[in-house]
């Protein structure tokens, strides 16, 4: 093959280092932003921390679009007042705009904007908090408490570690015997030893722990109620004899098999349903995720007001002291190392203000299509999807979604994920649509006011749902139905 060279003409987008940074920072979230502020922080010495806590916050009020641009202006003139008066003195051949898909360091020799890696002996409060209680944690310190022998103790462990994460006994006492027989094999262990440990356990918090099976567990939790509990007898004969009868919602025949009034079944169901069938839940061994809004939203009067939380990221701003250091025109390393910093602080707090404007812009159009969410709940929430904001903000869907995945609103009604406020939509029959959070909204209230002795089945609610004009197919409601974790028709079905 011969070689040659070729002249070829094209076209390609390409983004420069600041559209890449604006757009890393739109789509952090709060947790994630505040880390990368502290990195920028850590690693420019240009940028501070702003000391005036007094400035205006980003609003915007739905019912004026001049108090949105006025209060988007207020905040860029405040955040910016140094970064103007800076570029006056700062030196001319800093330039505006970096080379398309180039990199920091590709231009500024003195760039440090990766931060260290932190210290693996430097550990954070949260590193050196008190680490959340297990199941086995739990059960191990009532077997520290329990006189055993070491023989019963060893037994003891064996069986803890055959739980699984709902408190039940996994494997059988046979395996727990061979187990214990390898740790210990200078002694002899027979099975009814294991079985006598196993009851031990079985009297430990939470009630109906180290069951084998639902039956069990049931019967324990019952066996500790005090004697004189009403239908306590009802409750076990139940239990022991007709738990299928019962989990079939089969009322006829427990009262035959049971010999039991209506009044007396009923009685004797309420006590079983005070149970809990998964004990080692009670234990929880995760931590609680805590969510910061990103917005808040508040009505005053008659006017729906949008607002960014303030404290879901710290104010930076440049460092006047050592900016001014940059007004010196020589070309030593230390003032290369200055000029540096000061021109990727500026992008940086221009991509924070850009962050701020979009995602204000886009929550302040989203509390103008969902008023009635914010008046009258979820039942009254419209379709809307990413284009319909996008198009009305002058944005791209892609820019939209980055905007609205992981933010979150603090609204009068809770707080909601931005994505929350987006879903699809059907007809209705007088033309118009109706969103699918309004369904799922009319199907979750129609259930809790179903009767538990007839419940609801689709086909129901899908005829419900018809007269108030909503064309929902059976299928439908049922993807619907699952996606809100409520039970089929015949597993709500109860006897009271």
């Amino acid at each position: 093959m011969k070689a040659a060279l070729h002249l070829n003409l094209g076209q390609n987008l390409t983004m420069t280092p600041q559209l890449q940074q604006a757009i890393r920072l739109l789509q952090l979230s709060t947790i994630e932003l505040q880390q990368e502020i502290q990195n920028a922080l850590d690693s420019n010495p240009l940028l501070e921390l702003a000391e005036d806590n007094d400035a205006p916050a980003i609003s915007a009020s739905t019912n004026d679009a001049e108090a949105a641009g006025q209060a988007s202006d207020e905040f860029s003139d405040h955040s910016s007042d140094e970064s103007n008066g800076l570029d006056m003195d700062a030196p001319r051949d800093i330039p505006e705009e970096l080379p398309v898909d180039s990199a920091w360091d590709d231009i500024f020799t003195g760039n440090t904007s990766t931060a260290s890696a932190p210290d693996d002996d430097d550990e954070g409060f949260e590193a050196r908090s008190t680490v959340p209680e297990t199941l086995y944690d739990h059960l191990l310190w009532q077997v520290n408490l329990t006189p055993f022998t070491l023989t019963d103790k060893a037994i003891a462990v064996c069986l803890i570690d055959s739980l699984d994460e709902n408190g039940y006994l996994t494997s059988p006492l046979e395996d727990i015997l061979d187990a214990v027989s390898r740790l210990l094999p200078e002694v002899d262990i027979e099975e009814d030893e294991v079985e006598a440990v196993l009851h031990r356990i079985q009297q430990f918090d939470p009630p109906g722990v180290a069951a084998r099976d639902l039956r069990e567990c049931l019967l324990i939790q019952l066996g500790q109620l005090p004697e004189m509990t009403p239908m306590l007898d009802a409750a076990l004969l139940i239990v022991r004899e007709h738990l299928q009868l019962l989990g079939n919602h089969d009322q006829a025949g427990l009262l035959k098999k049971a010999r039991l009034t209506e009044s007396q079944l009923q009685a004797a169901v309420s006590l079983i349903q005070t149970l809990n069938p998964y004990p080692g839940g009670s234990i929880s061994s995760s931590e609680s995720n805590y969510v910061t809004p990103d917005v808040i939203v508040t009505r005053n009067k008659e006017r729906w007001r949008v607002e960014l939380n303030p404290e879901t990221a710290p104010r930076v701003r440049i460092n006047t002291g050592y900016a001014s250091m940059v007004r010196r025109a020589d070309n030593s390393a230390d003032n290369q190392y200055l000029r540096n910093h000061l021109q990727e602080a500026r992008w940086f707090l221009k991509s924070l203000q850009s962050r701020h404007e979009t995602l204000l812009k886009v929550a302040t159009c989203i509390v103008e299509h969902q008023r009635g969410f914010l008046e009258k709940g979820p039942e009254a929430m419209k379709p809307m999807v990413l284009r319909d904001v996008a198009d009305e903000v002058g944005l791209h869907e892609s820019t939209v979604s980055r905007v609205t995945t992981q933010k979150f609103m603090h609204t009068p009604l809770g707080i909601f994920e931005l994505k929350y406020f987006f879903s699809s939509h059907v007809g209705t029959s007088s033309g118009g649509e109706c969103s699918s959070t309004a369904i799922r909204a009319m199907i979750k209230k129609l259930v809790s006011q179903e009767d538990s002795r007839k419940p609801l089945s689709d086909n129901k609610i899908a005829d419900l749902l018809q007269e108030q004009g909503i064309e929902v197919a059976r299928r439908t409601i049922a993807k619907y139905r699952e996606s809100l974790n409520i039970p089929s028709s015949s597993d709500r079905k109860r006897l009271l």
